[in-house]
């Protein structure tokens, strides 16, 4: 009888689409997942279920849409009764990790099936249930003391002294390449591989590189004067007919810049935070080669699945934004290349393609049954032939409450509309839908609609929502956005059709 496949997983946090060759950047260096890419399917137009880190990563764990798993936001904690893929395995056959951030609760221990668990993060210890020990510390952690290294001292007004003893993340991005969190995972991810070579297994391994605080070993890997800025929407500020949030945030960048680089107000100013992101992306691909070296040696390659995703992607200067938490392109689209057993040539999906249909299409690759509970579907078939999409994807954005009662910024003069238009516009939801024809419609729960022709207007510059030659359109995708609320008992805001 064969044995059953390996499943090796691999994902970045806010890691944009168009970083890899393949994908149409050949200036920077990721000659790993190049090599991947050469004999794996590229599933060119992958969307995230939510563009911020706990939602998208509780998708891609559960196979739940974040509303469903009641992961709506960052730093929630998934409840033991969403299964993450580990738990709907085949109990006793397959040794299964996670390695790296987790971000959905309980960060360093053990949880949802993985039987091995080695955490990077110390500082989410406010986010653990009440039975834990929040004063433990991570294996990294204790990695990086064992090295000689102490935390940089501070002092955090209202806590108590252990809560500072931590190595937080500018310290951590600080670290030499071999002392770096990067290299860290791509160690223990050999070891593990090494250690289950006769047994089949499931290894997640997630970097927190390229996330904020953007800095790192490599950051003179690039030259700022030559890094190139975002194709077709590079410093363009968001319309009068956009979001006011994202034109908020967008004036606020321009204003204040982000950490110590100053108000990002010229080119020079964004390519210097682009060159460093470039530099964190080639060292994330330096550990991804090192852990498929490790299958190589191992004899393994052929008998083991491997995805490389991230759980978002990063504005980087495209609208004049920064990080996540958008319904634009390069917030919401990532990398995703699978590579099947046995695959030795390079294929391609086009077209919409959602995360929500990862769990379903691994568990079928692994030889397991799909829960009647999941909303998505297998795809395997189209990861292992290629072909394209032909059905919309669904992104959701839940804002909700969240707005914050603080007096508004002094940049909140360049919106338009007064303090509680602006202040809905942060706490609102968003339904977004991607057609399968090149079209975006993203449904405000404030009113702040979009309309984007993919295909005409990549920069997603133009919002066609007052269109009148877009009207039907609008109705059309308005009836499927309420379909699919209630086909996944999504309450919030029902858009009507």
């Amino acid at each position: 009888m064969p044995r059953q496949p390996n499943l090796l997983f691999l994902y970045s946090d806010e890691q944009r689409w168009d970083t890899l060759a393949c994908t149409g950047n050949r200036r920077i260096a990721m000659p790993n997942l190049d090599r991947l890419a050469s004999r794996s399917t590229l599933v060119e137009q992958t969307y995230v279920t939510q563009p911020v880190c706990t939602p998208s990563r509780a998708s891609l764990l559960t196979g739940l849409w974040p509303h469903q798993c009641a992961m709506e936001t960052n730093n929630l904690i998934l409840d033991e009764a969403h299964a993450c893929l580990p738990e709907m395995l085949e109990p006793g056959v397959w040794a299964t990790a996670h390695h790296g951030k987790w971000h959905l609760g309980d960060e360093i221990f053990a949880q949802h099936g993985f039987d091995e668990w080695i955490a990077t993060e110390d500082t989410y210890h406010d986010f653990c249930r009440p039975h834990r020990d929040i004063r433990s510390y991570s294996s990294y952690d204790r990695f990086l003391r064992a090295h000689g290294c102490r935390p940089a001292p501070r002092q955090i007004s209202g806590r108590e002294p252990w809560v500072a003893d931590r190595f937080f993340r500018d310290q951590i991005h600080a670290m030499p390449e071999e002392l770096c969190r990067p290299q860290f995972l791509a160690n223990s991810a050999r070891r593990f591989i090494r250690e289950h070579r006769q047994q089949p297994w499931a290894l997640y391994v997630n970097f927190l590189e390229p996330h904020m605080p953007f800095h790192s070993c490599r950051d003179r890997q690039y030259d700022p004067d030559v890094v190139p800025l975002p194709l077709h929407n590079a410093m363009q500020a968001p319309a009068a007919d956009h979001t006011r949030r994202a034109q908020l945030t967008a004036a606020g960048y321009r204003a204040t810049g982000y950490d110590d680089d100053g108000p990002f107000v010229d080119e020079a100013s964004w390519r210097q935070l682009i060159a460093r992101y470039w530099g964190m992306c080639s060292l994330v691909d330096d550990a991804v080669g090192r852990i498929l070296a490790q299958l190589e040696e191992a004899g393994l390659m052929d008998d083991t699945i491997i995805v490389f995703t991230s759980d978002h992607g990063d504005l980087m200067g495209s609208h004049g934004l920064l990080g996540k938490g958008h319904q634009y392109e390069e917030s919401a689209r990532v990398p995703l290349l699978v590579k099947l057993p046995g695959q030795s040539a390079a294929q391609r999906v086009e077209g919409p393609f959602s995360h929500i249909d990862l769990v379903p299409s691994l568990l079928e690759a692994l030889g397991q049954p799909l829960p009647e509970h999941l909303p998505g579907r297998s795809r395997l078939d189209l990861l292992r032939q290629g072909g394209r999409c032909q059905d919309d994807v669904f992104i959701e954005w839940n804002g909700a409450g969240r707005a914050s009662d603080r007096p508004l910024p002094a940049w909140a003069a360049e919106v338009a509309g007064d303090e509680q238009a602006i202040r809905a516009s942060l706490g609102q939801d968003i339904r977004s839908l991607v057609s399968a024809d090149g079209w975006k419609y993203n449904h405000s729960s404030v009113g702040e609609h979009e309309l984007f022709d993919l295909s005409q207007d990549p920069g997603e510059l133009c919002n066609r929502i007052a269109d009148p030659a877009q009207q039907e359109r609008i109705a059309v995708y308005r009836r499927r956005l309420a379909a699919w609320q209630v086909a996944t008992g999504d309450h919030h805001q029902p858009v009507s059709a």
